[in-house]
C-alpha cells in the first residue's frame, strides 16, 4: 500500500461516509417503527455516554496500536449500523445501533485528523494540512447536501427502506477504501517515548499535561470546542425555527442544502486567511459573530433571524481546518489522535453541560429563548478571549 495515495483515499471515504439519506427521513422511519419521542432522546442520551466514554481510550488505541485500525473499525461499525436499522422493529434494536454509531464516531475521532497530518508529514508537505482538511469539510458537506436532496425524492417515491439499503452500500464502499489505506511511518516509529513509557490507564495523563503547558494551544482547542457545541444547536433545532416563522416545510430541504453549502467557502479558504490573518484576530472574530448572530436570532423572530444563522454557518466552516491545525502543528505525533480525541470529548462535555441551560430557556421561552442562551455562552466566551485567552495564541 501506497502512503501517497491516503489523501485521495481519505477524501473517498469523507464522500461515501457522508453520502447517506438515510438521514434525512431518519426521524420518520424511527417513528415508523414504533419509536416515540422519548424514546429517542434516551437513544440520543446513550449515544453521548457512548462516545464521551470511548473518546479518549479510541484516541489512545489509534496512537499506540495505528491509526488506520481504527478508522477500520469505524467503518466497520457504520455497515453494521445502517444494516440492523433495516431489521430495527424494537427499542433495544435501536439503543444498540446508537451504541455502534458512537464506538464509530469515538473511532475515527483524532485518528483520521492524525493519519492525514503524518501522512503528509511524511513527504513534507505538513504546511498543507489545514488545505487537505477543509477540502475534505467541503467534500463532507457537498455529499451531505446530495444525500439529502436524493434521499428526500427517494423517499417520496419508495419504501424508506431503500434510503436504509443505499446507505448502507455507500459505507460499504466506505469500508473497502478505507482498507487500501497505509499506515504512515511517523505514527508508528515512536518518536516519543513518553507516551509509550506508561500503562494505558495513565496515557491519558500525558496530553492533559501538554495542554497545561501550552496555553496557547488550550484556548485554540477550548475555542473549537464552544464554537462547535453552539453550532449542535443550530444542527439540531434549525427546523422549529422555521416553523415557528411559518415557513412550510416544502423549503426546509432547500434551506438544510443551504446551511451546509454555505460552510464551503470558509473550509475551503481557511489555510489562507492564516497567512494573513492572526491566528487570535480570526478566532476572536469568528466568536464574536457566534454570539451576534445567536443573540439576533432569538431577538428578530423573522426571516432576518433566519439570516443572521446562515451567517454563523458561514464562517463556521473556518474552524475545524483552523483549529485542529493549529492544534496539529504543535503537538508530537505519538500524542497527535489522543490529543484530538480530547477536542471532541470537551466539544460533547460542553454540548451536554449547555444543554442544561438551553432546555431550561427553551421551556420558557420556546427556540427563541434556546438561542438566547447559546449567544451569552459564546458572548462569555469572547470576553474570555479578548481578556485572556488569546494572549498565548501564536500566528
Amino acid at each position: 500500500m501506497n502512503v501517497k495515495n491516503n489523501v485521495r483515499l481519505l477524501y473517498a471515504c469523507r464522500f461515501f461516509q457522508s453520502l447517506i439519506p438515510a438521514y434525512v427521513i431518519e426521524r420518520l422511519f424511527w417513528e415508523q417503527r414504533g419509536m416515540t419521542i422519548p424514546m429517542v432522546v434516551y437513544t440520543e442520551l446513550i449515544f453521548a455516554v457512548t462516545v464521551m466514554l470511548l473518546e479518549v481510550p479510541t484516541g489512545i488505541a489509534a496512537d499506540r496500536l495505528g491509526r488506520r485500525r481504527l478508522l477500520i473499525l469505524s467503518a466497520l461499525m457504520g455497515c453494521f449500523e445502517f444494516v440492523i436499522l433495516v431489521y430495527a422493529s424494537q427499542f433495544w434494536h435501536f439503543a444498540a445501533v446508537v451504541v455502534i454509531a458512537g464506538i464509530a464516531r469515538s473511532a475515527a475521532s483524532g485518528a483520521e485528523n492524525a493519519l492525514l497530518y503524518d501522512t503528509l508529514l511524511q513527504h513534507g508537505q505538513e504546511a498543507r494540512f489545514e488545505r487537505h482538511l477543509g477540502r475534505m469539510q467541503a467534500i463532507d458537506l457537498t455529499a451531505a447536501v446530495l444525500a439529502a436532496l436524493c434521499g428526500s425524492l427517494l423517499a417520496s417515491r419508495f419504501e424508506l427502506e431503500l434510503n436504509y439499503w443505499i446507505s448502507a452500500c455507500a459505507a460499504g464502499i466506505a469500508l473497502c477504501v478505507t482498507l487500501l489505506l497505509a499506515e504512515p511511518r511517523s505514527a508508528v516509529s515512536g518518536e516519543a517515548a513518553e507516551p509509550a513509557a506508561v500503562g494505558w490507564g495513565l496515557a491519558w495523563t500525558v496530553p492533559l499535561r501538554f495542554f497545561r503547558k501550552n496555553p496557547g494551544v488550550r484556548s485554540v482547542v477550548l475555542c473549537g470546542i464552544v464554537a462547535g457545541a453552539a453550532m449542535s444547536y443550530i444542527y439540531e433545532f434549525w427546523q422549529l425555527y422555521l416553523e415557528r416563522l411559518n415557513i412550510e416545510i416544502a423549503y426546509f430541504g432547500l434551506v438544510s442544502a443551504v446551511l451546509m453549502l454555505i460552510q464551503l467557502p470558509g473550509s475551503i479558504f481557511a489555510h489562507r486567511l492564516k497567512g494573513r490573518i492572526r491566528y487570535r484576530t480570526l478566532l476572536t472574530g469568528i466568536i464574536a459573530v457566534f454570539a451576534a448572530g445567536f443573540l439576533y436570532a432569538a431577538w428578530a423572530k423573522d426571516i432576518t433571524g433566519l439570516a443572521a444563522m446562515m451567517l454563523v454557518c458561514f464562517v463556521s466552516g473556518l474552524l475545524e481546518p483552523l483549529t485542529a491545525g493549529y492544534l496539529h502543528h504543535r503537538i508530537d505525533s505519538s500524542l497527535r489522535a489522543t490529543a484530538d480525541s480530547f477536542q471532541s470529548l470537551g466539544e460533547n462535555a460542553v454540548l451536554m453541560l449547555s444543554g442544561l441551560g438551553f432546555g431550561y430557556m427553551s421551556s420558557r421561552y420556546d427556540i427563541f429563548g434556546g438561542y438566547g442562551w447559546m449567544a451569552a455562552v459564546c458572548g462569555a466566551w469572547l470576553i474570555y478571549m479578548i481578556a485572556a485567552g488569546g494572549r498565548k495564541i501564536e500566528d
